[in-house]
């Protein structure tokens, strides 16, 4: 495999949000995101926007029930699709309690309260929890406690 281009993952992500200014915003507030860049469409939103939490970026766009259909396909938040959700974010983080505190007092709906999950003596042990932005995407965020067993 080829490595990807200078500062770029493998796998990024986009999201769609009503206002996507305010969620670039909330991102930091939140979740600890930073800005790399922000592309305002003719009519003032934002057309595209990167942000980055460590090697992870995510782009933010528009995705209001006024959006026009762009790649072939309509975008829209999910709070404008009735809440519908058809892939969640995952990170790790370094203090998975102290993210959770900041999310939470920014207004993040936790929907999975901070657990550990202990998949077995062969494998691994994180601890996470599982959130909703204000425009609905589910959010999941992990510290690895335990790490697999080296292969022999």
């Amino acid at each position: 495999m080829k490595p990807t281009p200078p500062g770029w993952p493998r796998l990024s992500s986009a999201v769609y949000c009503e206002n996507a200014r305010e969620a670039i915003a909330w991102y930091g507030q939140a979740f600890g995101f930073t800005v790399e860049i922000v592309v305002n469409a003719p009519d003032g939103s934002v057309m595209h926007s990167e942000i980055r939490y460590g090697e992870a970026i995510v782009m933010v766009a528009e995705g209001s029930a006024a959006r026009e259909v762009r790649f072939g396909v309509p975008s829209r938040a999910p709070t404008v699709a009735g809440g519908v959700n058809t892939q969640s974010l995952f990170l790790y983080v370094d203090d998975v309690d102290a993210h959770c505190a900041q999310a939470r007092a920014a207004g993040a709906r936790v929907t999975y309260e901070l657990t550990d999950n202990d998949y077995g003596a062969d494998y691994w042990t994180d601890r996470s929890y599982g959130c909703v932005d204000p425009d609905g995407h589910l959010w999941w965020f992990s510290q690895r406690l335990r790490n697999p067993p080296a292969k022999a």
